[in-house]
């Protein structure tokens, strides 16, 4: 497989989408519309799926799309291309600077390239399986934190219920504190590069998180479902860290779920 040409190609996507977001978030260009009572998409997140599809089925035609907005390109490929065109789209409306491109590539049901693209802070970062990963083409590694006590999570719900907030509280109260900061993409980068050592989140969409997952374990990170147990593109749960808080973090959903 030509995985370092795709990666290349994903990350042109990403760039160029992500100029168009960050020219739109600069002018406050942010108009909202809903989906659904807590599914927003602005204009932007159309442009930038457009340009992202354009540029990968161009190079691609014969590769499957999935993307967050939109009808997928379907074809029965064994490639497909699972995007989220921008994903944080409720910290773009409000002009809060916390939102990403993510493109992941699936081969046969696995992924094998991740990139996610964060237009504010200009940072790429890219994954190809088996090839480790990397931020500004520099290789990133998950921390070394071996504790809860000394572990800076994350989490994000939108609707968040009883069970989602007795998890949080459980983490909260033997955690160096629990972020919740609306992006999936991001947080899976954060924990690859060491600045955040745990994310536990529910009710996920292949698009938030393909890029995102490969990029923590090549990054020497563990995903999982909220068991411990294999984790599931459409599994809708995720657990994340950097290996050595997994056990524990394992156990503590549990009891939080209790």
């Amino acid at each position: 497989m030509e995985l370092q040409r795709w990666t290349e190609q994903a990350v042109e996507a990403a760039q160029r989408a992500g100029r168009i977001i960050r020219a739109a978030w600069l002018n406050g260009d942010t108009e909202v519309r809903y989906k659904g009572r807590f599914n927003p998409v602005t204009k932007v997140d159309l442009e930038s799926q457009r340009l992202i599809r354009e540029v990968l089925l161009t190079y691609n035609p014969t590769h499957d799309f999935l993307g967050e907005e939109g009808t997928p390109h379907e074809s029965g490929s064994e490639f497909q291309w699972i995007v989220d065109p921008l994903d944080g789209t409720k910290n773009f409306a409000h002009g809060y600077p916390h939102f990403g491109v993510s493109i992941g590539l699936q081969y046969q049901e696995r992924i094998v390239i991740g990139v996610v693209h964060d237009p504010v802070r200009g940072e790429t970062f890219t994954a190809c399986r088996g090839g480790g990963a990397f931020l500004a083409g520099r290789p990133i590694q998950v921390s070394s934190t071996d504790t809860l006590e000394r572990a800076l999570l994350v989490t994000g719900f939108g609707t968040a219920t009883g069970r989602d907030y007795a998890i949080f509280q459980s983490f909260d109260e033997v955690s160096e504190g629990v972020r919740r900061d609306g992006s999936a993409a991001l947080n899976l980068c954060y924990l690859a590069c060491g600045r955040l050592d745990g994310y536990f989140q529910r009710n996920l969409w292949p698009w938030d998180v393909a890029a995102g997952v490969l990029l923590v374990e090549e990054a020497g990170g563990m995903v999982t479902d909220y068991g411990g147990g294999r984790f599931q593109l459409d599994g809708r749960q995720l657990l994340a860290s950097n290996v050595h808080l997994h056990g524990d973090m394992v156990r503590r959903m549990a009891s939080g779920n209790s």
